[in-house]
């Protein structure tokens, strides 16, 4: 009797989730990048989500998904939030990683340019800032800038490990243009640049942000994961419903402080963060058939190669996510 005394059982809409007294799983978790794409665990920290689900979380920041997986790969961190083509890249060397719930299903990034600058077709010999060589700010620029027909032989690919360095580098005129995302791409548009091509709105449905980890974690570790997936939707959902609450989080996660700013971002991501976060089947095709594009073995890949939904899935056939309101 008293075993069961000191059992605590969290029942949260109709998942049975059983917590000691007292015992929180520890877990590390990597957000990659400051975004609002990345918004899902920062509110679930921020809230107390996560020790409500019987989860002691630390959040870790390594600036790259490539990084973020090799850190998974080698055990030092348990998820990471990662970008389609690393995923899919690793993936193809062995990686076997898989996505366990998606951020954001297109790639919620701007291409900022200054202000002389009216048409991509005009960055012809010019400098574009992106994070780093393959990163979803790459894969968004080479999209962008192919649209308007320039080639790689075209312009300069400048790497600046981390998004708000590319609207420093724009504004102090070392780039030409940047591919920027929320909240970066709000200051920006204030301080007078120009946004030549918006990829949220006209750019391909694409796994830009999602939350990954190892096939071997979540088979040691089902329970974890199905309580950190929980967490992040529980997240994400507060977020979009709680708007006072969401910019407390912007203004400590992000560094934003000015309230148009603020606005902007969140009502950005309002609109693009998936939920219920599912990575869905087109955007995660044509993830594959890009990196299919300049890697043959990922011709034969299927989306469900990349993905494990189970818990997504499960809380959706729950009816989570319609007593939890997926506006």
């Amino acid at each position: 009797m008293l075993t069961k005394l000191l059992t605590l059982v969290l029942a949260i809409g109709c998942l049975i989730l059983p917590v000691q007294v007292g015992a929180q799983i520890p877990v590390r978790i990597n957000w990659t990048a400051v975004t609002g794409a990345q918004s899902g665990m920062f509110m679930a920290q921020q809230e107390g989500i996560f020790k409500k689900n019987g989860l002691d979380v630390e959040l870790l920041h390594i600036s790259s998904s490539s990084r973020g997986i090799q850190a998974i790969l080698a055990g030092e961190i348990a998820l990471s939030y990662m970008d389609g083509a690393n995923q899919v890249q690793a993936n193809l060397k062995g990686g076997n990683i898989a996505f366990v719930a998606g951020a954001t299903n297109k790639q919620v990034f701007s291409l900022m340019a200054k202000p002389e600058i009216k048409r991509i077709a005009d960055l012809r010999g010019k400098k574009i800032g992106i994070t780093r060589i393959g990163s979803s700010t790459h894969t968004s620029a080479l999209f962008a800038l192919n649209s308007a027909g320039l080639k790689q032989s075209d312009y300069q690919i400048l790497p600046l490990v981390e998004v708000p360095n590319i609207l420093t580098a724009l504004l102090a005129g070392q780039v030409d243009a940047g591919v920027v995302s929320p909240p970066t791409n709000s200051r920006a548009r204030k301080a007078g640049l120009n946004e030549l091509m918006n990829l949220a709105k006209e750019g391909p449905e694409f796994v830009s942000v999602a939350v990954g980890t190892s096939r071997s974690y979540i088979k040691s570790n089902e329970d974890t994961v199905r309580r950190v997936v929980r967490s992040y939707a529980e997240g994400v959902q507060i977020f979009k419903t709680n708007k006072a609450a969401a910019q407390r989080m912007m203004q400590k996660y992000l560094r934003v402080k000015d309230q148009d700013i603020l606005d902007d971002a969140y009502n950005q991501f309002r609109e693009y963060l998936a939920y219920p976060p599912y990575v869905t089947q087109k955007a995660m095709e044509n993830v594959i058939a890009d990196v299919a594009a300049s890697d043959p073995a990922a011709k034969n890949a299927k989306p469900d190669d990349f993905m494990d939904m189970r818990f997504v899935a499960e809380l959706d056939k729950q009816g989570f996510f319609k007593t939890a309101g997926s506006k």
